[in-house]
């Protein structure tokens, strides 16, 4: 018998229930890259809708001319002032611009606390498909102005909020269908390196969007705008959010008692267990994601709810009953002023590079990308060291501690020149992006699947949007704030990110202390 080729050798290595989890894994990851993707080129923009020019009585009378044959054609084109893009070149542009980022920011937190509780009650598949797809038409909405020569400022705020609100479909979803796929063993490795979407969309937003920026900055909107759109369609082929919708293609054995779960069946086996294995499977953590057996098996312990079509489902949990998880509002206010630190960056960190190093747009967006790589490596290493110390919150106190000092050196060391500005977009990047992944994605799962809930995975959705609506609302502020803070000096933005790192670090002091009481008993367990 011929030997098989290498690569079908790789393929038959794995088992279908592992490239189906790599599959939903790399799906997943691309799908939400594509949201933060069609978030960045706001930021990169800013630089081109308010230029910094200088006015023509402090030109001299010889340039003055030259001057004004540039700007002359300009005019006649009424796309732009010799400023930048009206209404934004004003001397109030900061504020204008402001107002943008609030005004998406503030319709996404609004929506988040919705869009939990929502898409827990509708197939996952459908409602993001709609999200993505309605996303990629505000997005490009916004760079129609370009093309329309729209200047009122209510046209892009509406744009922004309409795109806020559509965007809320992405990450409880997402969430959901990785925390189906994936089990409580290395979550936060796992979902560490699954987070480093956030920063891989921030880089691929950047790159597009500076790409036209100087040029035709209507196409830094319109492309990811078609982008995220593309994969929507991509979403409603492909994806499976949970593995018993695959495994329902299977037949199931006689032995096994049919139930219904929406349109698709599966069956529930009743094999025997010794006292050892039940314990296993009412943990949350040991639960199978996909059976081993070809016959279709879902764990015990789950509580079904059956409809009135003879269907079996979990029923949703309520939103006060979210909260009544342990952990749910601590972390829930930690990531407020968590992802108001990293949300300023995110919309203002292009603008302050364009002032302080004095780079075009393009140069100061491909720039800021450098924050995001940080970003990428702090998600991972914060992963990997929750998992090893199976601490969450002492793993996201730690990182926060380091922060609020980087970002002081930052203040102080970027206006020394580019290369302390690339080494310190490297290190603030990833301890103030590290707590702010670990939170959102692995303890987000860790409470949403916890073993108060017994076993009901339906919680995941609704704890995600809970933990995520709260932290949105400080991303809400956080841009604004700087907006107002920013004309006073950018030193004083910088003090109001180390106050907001020092509340979110507050905020976890009663988990960390009761993490350390619980490892100090288990080691006067082990001692007796």
């Amino acid at each position: 018998m011929a030997q098989l080729p290498p690569g079908v050798r790789v393929i038959v290595l794995f088992t279908r229930d592992q490239w189906c989890r790599a599959f939903i894994f790399v799906l997943t990851f691309f799908l939400y890259a594509s949201f933060h993707l069609s978030r960045k080129p706001i930021s990169i923009v800013k630089g081109e809708l308010h230029k910094h020019c200088a006015p023509p009585n402090e030109v001299e009378l010889n340039s003055y001319k030259e001057y004004a044959i540039q700007i002359q054609p300009v005019k006649k084109l009424s796309n732009e002032s010799q400023c930048g893009w009206e209404p934004f070149d004003k001397n109030n542009y900061k504020q204008l611009l402001g107002t943008l980022d609030y005004s998406f920011l503030c319709a996404y937190a609004v929506g988040m606390y919705l869009s939990g509780i929502i898409g827990e009650r509708l197939p996952i598949r459908y409602y993001l498909t709609v999200g993505m797809l309605a996303s990629g038409l505000f997005t490009a909405m916004f760079g129609l102005g370009y093309f329309y020569n729209i200047h009122n400022l209510w046209f892009y705020m509406i744009a922004q909020i309409a795109n806020g609100l559509v965007q809320t479909t992405g990450w409880p979803s997402v969430v959901t269908c990785i925390g189906n796929w994936f089990g409580k063993g290395r979550r936060g490795l796992i979902m560490g390196i699954w987070n480093s979407h956030t920063s891989v969309g921030n880089i691929l937003g950047s790159l597009i969007a500076g790409y036209w920026v100087s040029t035709c900055w209507g196409l830094s909107f319109v492309v990811p705008g078609v982008i995220i759109a593309c994969l929507g369609i991509v979403c409603f082929l492909f994806l499976i959010e949970h593995p018993k919708d695959l495994s329902c293609a299977c037949k199931p054995s006689s032995s096994s008692k049919s139930y219904m779960n929406g349109t698709n069946k599966f069956g529930v086996q009743k094999p025997t267990l010794n006292l050892k294995e039940t314990n296993k499977l009412q943990d949350p953590a040991m639960q199978c994601l996909l059976p081993d057996r070809e016959d279709c098996t879902v764990p015990l312990n789950h509580n079904f709810a059956v409809s009135g079509e003879g269907g079996t489902r979990m029923s949703a949990i309520s939103f006060i009953g979210a909260l009544r998880i342990p952990g749910v509002i601590e972390f829930s206010l930690c990531l407020l002023f968590a992802k108001l630190v990293s949300y300023t960056f995110l919309f203002w960190l292009p603008l302050y590079i364009t002032n302080v190093e004095h780079l075009d747009a393009k140069r100061a967006g491909d720039l800021s990308t450098l924050f995001d790589v940080g970003g990428i490596f702090g998600g991972i290493l914060a992963g990997m060291i929750s998992d090893r110390l199976e601490k969450r919150a002492s793993t996201c106190g730690m990182m926060l501690l380091l922060a609020a000092p980087a970002l002081y050196m930052f203040s102080a060391i970027s206006k020394m020149g580019l290369e302390a500005t690339i080494v310190m977009l490297l290190i603030s990047g990833a301890l103030v992006n590290g707590p702010y992944a670990l939170i959102t994605t692995a303890v987000s799962a860790d409470l949403g699947t916890h073993k108060s809930l017994k076993g009901n995975a339906r919680a995941l959705s609704t704890v995600t949007a809970i933990i995520d609506g709260t932290g949105s609302v400080g991303a809400a502020l956080g841009p604004l704030l700087a907006g107002l803070i920013s004309p006073s000096g950018w030193n004083n933005v910088f003090y109001m990110l180390m106050v907001a790192d020092a509340c979110a670090l507050l905020f976890l002091l009663r988990l960390i202390r009761k993490e350390l009481q619980c490892k100090m008993d288990q080691t006067l367990f082990k001692e007796h």
